[in-house]
């Protein structure tokens, strides 16, 4: 629901979204569905094996200069592509229900992200580096 906030962003620069298909309606917005999963989820591996692949699909098709993501575990896929493809950038943003500690996610992707955003002031203590963006809320 967060991403949605980008919709006019997204429509200006010829954007597209990806999520997650869960019971959500979010979905209803992406263009592409990929396969929701979790750390504790025993199928985890092959979910995150497919995603990845259709990651390529995706990737290639729509052959996007950067990212934007809000985390989970289909962002992952994205964050190595543009990592790896050097002209790509990687902008994450930390989730608006984090305000004193930082997701799994978040802490993985600060490594690799090329911005990073946070919509709390009070996360600077966790990722020094951030930049305060405000609430997309």
């Amino acid at each position: 629901m967060q991403l949605l906030k980008l919709k006019p962003l997204a429509e200006k620069y010829d954007g597209f979204f990806v999520s997650e298909k869960t019971r959500f309606k979010f979905h209803d917005h992406a263009n592409y569905l990929m396969l929701q999963t979790d750390l504790k989820d025993p199928l985890m591996a092959f979910k995150m094996l497919w995603n990845a692949f259709y990651s390529l699909f995706i990737w290639f098709k729509e052959k996007p200069d950067f990212v934007i993501t809000t985390g989970t575990m289909i962002a992952l896929p994205f964050c190595f592509l543009c990592h790896f493809s050097k002209n790509k950038k990687f902008v994450y943003i930390e989730s608006f229900s984090r305000i004193y500690d930082g997701t799994k996610a978040g802490k993985f992707m600060y490594k690799y992200a090329d911005l990073f955003l946070i919509q709390w002031q009070t996360l600077k203590k966790i990722y020094p580096k951030a930049v305060y963006g405000g609430k997309l809320y």
